[in-house]
């Protein structure tokens, strides 16, 4: 058999001490990827958390807005609109406005947060492309090592075979179709 030379290994590095070295950083990779999920899931969860808060400040500030602007409205056409109810209104638009302002506020800072929730988003990608990096270059290596492996053992599994079916074939003896899956899925096919 030939030496695999797997090229994120060493140089000059066997192929078992090769095959080593990604077995001890392939647990590595696993781990990093969880941790990946993990920050994702945390930063949809408080993110899609402010989006709820946000939707619920905004809705309080379109019921206001509406209920002021039907009231000015009616007051606005009442022909017995008086000093004092236009200062009540007055006080109603400068409590709107107060409340307009602080949701503005709110707003900014929510978006700010959800901001902040992103910044995983850099490190994560960079483990990631490290991840798939290490996976593509152990990706050919393992194929060529898997192919090295199981072509002797196809051929010794054909020429056993072989051996069994020479001469006549009686019922008892033959091969049933649920032995030939078995072998060929013990081949790997």
């Amino acid at each position: 058999m030939t030496a695999v030379v797997l090229p994120f290994a060493t140089p000059g590095l066997p192929s078992s001490q090769a095959l080593q070295q990604l077995a001890t950083e392939l647990p590595d990779s696993c781990e990093r990827l969880t941790y990946v999920r993990r920050m994702t899931e945390e930063a949809a969860n408080k993110v899609l958390d402010l989006v709820d808060t946000a939707r619920d400040g905004a809705e309080q500030v379109r019921r206001q807005g509406e209920d002021l602007s039907e009231m000015l409205q009616r007051q606005a056409l009442s022909p017995d609109l008086t000093l004092e109810r236009a200062r009540s209104m007055l006080k109603l638009c400068a409590a709107y406005a107060a409340t307009a302002a602080g949701f503005a506020q709110r707003e900014k800072d929510i978006h700010a947060e959800i901001m902040q929730a992103q910044d995983f988003q850099d490190l994560s990608g960079q483990v990631i492309n490290k991840v798939v990096k290490m996976l593509q270059q152990a990706e050919a290596p393992l194929n060529e090592l898997v192919g090295s492996v199981a072509a002797p053992a196809a051929a010794e599994v054909a020429a056993a075979s072989a051996e069994e079916l020479a001469g006549v074939q009686t019922p008892d003896k033959a091969l049933q179709q649920d032995d030939v899956d078995d072998l060929l899925a013990s081949m790997g096919f």
